[in-house]
């Protein structure tokens, strides 16, 4: 069993997923798939490849999530998602 918060350094961000808020919508996915995937447990993860994207592609990625499992926060420690 993962983590219940995975957090990860991309593209200057900082993304943080909450395993136990997220309801596999895939919106994220569909956002930024090369980023986000879901795992064995149907809940959001990070793809083990990761690669840099665009930032605002990350930000909107964690923007689309109806549940606020995503946050996107920058690299003066501000929180831009939720």
């Amino acid at each position: 069993m993962m983590e219940d918060f995975i957090v990860k350094n991309i593209s200057d961000l900082k993304i943080e997923i909450d395993r136990t808020t997220c309801i596999a919508t895939g919106n994220c996915i569909k956002a930024a798939p090369e980023v986000f995937e879901l795992d064995d447990e149907r809940i959001c993860s990070f793809k083990s490849n990761l690669i840099e994207i665009e930032p605002e592609r990350l930000v909107e990625a964690c923007s689309v999530c109806p549940v606020d499992a995503l946050a996107a926060i920058n690299e003066k420690g501000e929180k831009i998602v939720p």
